[in-house]
């Protein structure tokens, strides 16, 4: 019994260490294949990185596990912890039986039939192994989902893409039996500063204006090889010596081609030309409107993000300064560099301007506008958007102009902002004449005075207290909380009028109600400045409550229109005559015409190819419908060629063989659906439920209880 027993202990121990051994197998791959997919899709790194990964976290695995030193003591143990009715007695099998004695022995014997009866795989050893296995699958799914899905296979094994590829470049393109093998050299332009590269596809996927050279060997002499372009194009090949054909085209538009050698057509291949698109232009800073206040640099920072395809050649600021106002305004437009080469024609650059506003002799009142204007390597510009930056002028918010005249809605005491100002104004003067301690007691006073004019301003709108005048977030609508439907006392509490409460004060209508909010903000801050002994901090804030005054005051002067209606003269000799020969019965004339829809080829064309499917074409009128609706896909294979084009392949095969495949019917199909635009929706009648209304006639009968 002590040998059988400890053979099956032997046999746990080691089937426990080769489970771990495995799972931490399983977890390093998972691992490895996770970085690694990482790895390719941002540095393209070989299949042997992930070999050499998966071997280091292995590696640092054992060295920390180190499995193999679980000894035969902790397996009986276990087995002791997971089965009470070994009664604490499985180290026994373990003993040499010469070393037992006699009560041991007996215990020995007592447990042996339970001891063969535990089975040689526990559920606790597989645990870490199933959990790995999963966690292998789950990263599989991730990496094969950032390889596979953002790449495409290659040749030599799988590579990022960094353009997207159309299918129709994935699969091996078929070619006239006559033609041994073909080179294309595609040229790009200059200003992309690309080289030339070499291909062995007739698919061709090339910068706009690039220079193509078709070099062909044919394994069989020919009268007449050409290519034959979508756009009736023919490109004559000229025959180099032997079976070797060249031609060469610049192309500027994507379409599709063919080959023909000797009146034999190839497929239709693809022809797609990337166009250079103009410089994009980002600005960061400043917002599209600034105001700068009193007591603030007169400067802007103008901070700009410039991308292209293949490089900028150069940018610039242009800046209009307007000075007056009403007819007298006058604009003064000027230049500005940012200040950089950009002979390295780099596609991105971060671009940082400084612009000092007296530089440009710009006065408070004035106006700046500025927008910049980059150019690329093609000559191609694009701008901004005009920004404005405005000067605050003083002197006119300090003027009592529009004080006297107009229609004055505003109590009186609205206006002390002024001389809070130049109370502030004239403390930074004195500043040097008086004792630090003095200056600290005016500026306190000034604070003082702002905020009871900021309790004055703020019972028109609705305050009574000092309380709730700090401008608050708006808080979430009760309203609209689903758990208040049908609550209405919640309801009350939002529309009803309640006076003592800032929020539901009606004095004003919602926008005025806004901006007196926003003064309220600025006198707040300028009271926090003046009570901190900073007057010159303060005077910004109260400059911007001023200039939200002046705008309230402005809101409420009333205009009267002063013309008059002149009717027009009446003619007293027909006045009350009764003459109605004059007077014509009203025509409705409408002319309906019938509607010519475009797409009446595509949609017949759907009919029969449905009918393709059970038979072949037996009459001309069939072959037109396909031939009518072939045009239309070729106008647009012309355009989007990686689309459309395989469709137009396909329809020409069924046009030149009379019968279809499945697969040629439904690719075009699939591309007749991309077409035709979303039909209308027809009015239908309602579908009852299935309980046939009882639902309804229920709640129904309920609401008239």
């Amino acid at each position: 019994m002590a040998e059988r027993g400890k053979n099956k202990v032997d046999k746990l121990r080691q089937r426990y260490i080769k489970y771990q051994l495995l799972a931490d197998a399983f977890f390093a791959l998972a691992l490895a294949g996770l970085i690694w997919s990482f790895g390719y899709a941002i540095y393209s790194l070989s299949w042997v990185w992930a070999i050499l990964i998966f071997l280091f976290f292995y590696g640092c695995t054992l060295w920390l596990s180190r499995w193999w030193e679980i000894t035969s003591g902790e397996v009986t143990a276990f087995l002791n912890i997971e089965y009470p009715g070994l009664e604490e007695s499985s180290g026994l099998v373990l003993k040499e039986p010469s070393a037992l004695n006699p009560l041991e022995k007996l215990q020995l014997e007592h447990i042996e039939e339970f001891f063969e009866s535990i089975p040689s795989t526990q559920k606790q050893f597989t645990y870490r192994l199933r959990l790995s296995i999963l966690t292998l699958l789950v990263m599989l799914i991730f990496g094969w989902e950032i390889t596979w899905l953002h790449g495409e296979w290659g040749n030599n094994g799988l590579k990022l893409s960094t353009l997207t590829k159309s299918a129709s470049n994935d699969r091996p393109e078929k070619i006239l039996p006559q033609i041994s093998s073909v080179i294309v050299k595609i040229t790009p332009p200059a200003y992309t500063r690309k080289p030339s590269r070499e291909q062995d596809k007739f698919t061709i996927e090339a910068e706009a204006a690039s220079n193509i050279i078709w070099k062909l060997r044919l394994n069989a002499s020919a009268r007449k090889v050409e290519l034959i372009f979508n756009d009736g194009e023919k490109i004559l090949l000229r025959n180099t010596g032997g079976n070797d054909f060249e031609g060469q085209k610049s192309i500027s538009k994507s379409g599709f081609y063919q080959v023909n050698i000797d009146g034999k057509l190839s497929d239709l291949y693809q022809l797609q030309a990337i166009k250079d698109n103009p410089p994009v232009i980002h600005i960061k800073t400043p917002q599209q409107y600034t105001y700068i206040d009193a007591g603030e640099a007169p400067r802007v920072t103008i901070n700009a993000a410039l991308d292209d395809d293949y490089g900028i050649s150069n940018a610039f600021i242009y800046t209009t300064v307007a000075k007056g106002s009403g007819e007298a305004v006058k604009f003064k437009e000027q230049k500005v560099d940012f200040g950089i080469s950009f002979i390295g024609q780099s596609p991105h650059y971060n671009l940082k301007k400084i612009i000092n506003l007296p530089s440009l002799n710009m006065e408070p009142g004035d106006e700046l506008y500025f927008y910049v204007q980059a150019q690329d390597s093609h000559n191609q510009q694009s701008r901004s958007e005009v920004y404005i930056v405005s000067l605050q002028d003083t002197a006119q918010l300090l003027s009592m102009d529009g004080l006297i005249g107009g229609v004055n809605v505003k109590p009186e005491f609205f206006r002390s902002e002024r001389q809070i100002i130049l109370d502030s104004e004239k403390l930074l003067r004195d500043r040097d004449s008086i004792s630090k301690e003095s200056f600290n007691t005016k500026s306190n006073d000034l604070g003082n005075d702002q905020k009871l004019l900021r309790l004055r301003y703020g019972k028109f709108l609705g305050e009574e207290a000092e309380s709730d005048i700090n401008p608050k977030e708006e808080q979430n609508d009760a309203v609209s909380d689903p758990k208040n439907f049908g609550n209405a006392s919640v309801v009350l509490d939002k529309y009803s009028d309640k006076h003592d409460n800032a929020e539901d004060a009606q004095f004003f209508d919602p926008g005025v109600k806004a901006q007196l909010k926003a003064t309220l903000t600025e006198m707040w801050k300028a009271e926090l400045q003046l009570r901190l002994y900073k007057p010159e901090a303060a005077l910004p804030f109260e400059y911007k409550a001023l200039r939200l005054l002046k705008d309230l005051q402005q809101k409420s002067r009333m205009y009267v229109a002063k013309s008059a209606y002149n009717p027009a003269p009446l003619k007293m000799e027909k006045r009350l005559s009764g003459d109605l020969s004059k007077i014509a019965q009203p025509m409705d004339h409408q002319e309906i015409k019938i509607n010519n829809d475009e797409y009446i080829a595509l949609k017949n064309a759907v009919s029969v190819l449905e009918s393709l499917k059970y038979k072949q074409i037996n009459n001309n009128a069939d072959i037109r419908t396909l031939q009518l609706a072939n045009q239309q896909l070729s106008e647009k294979a012309s355009v989007q060629p990686e689309i459309y084009l395989p469709a137009v392949s396909a329809l020409r095969k069924i046009i030149s063989q009379g019968r279809a495949k499945n697969a040629d019917i439904s690719t075009v199909e699939k591309a007749i659906q991309k077409i035709l635009p979303a039909g209308k929706l027809l009015p239908s009648a309602s579908q009852n439920a299935a309980d046939m209304g009882l639902s309804s006639g229920y709640y129904k009968n309920l609401d008239n209880k």
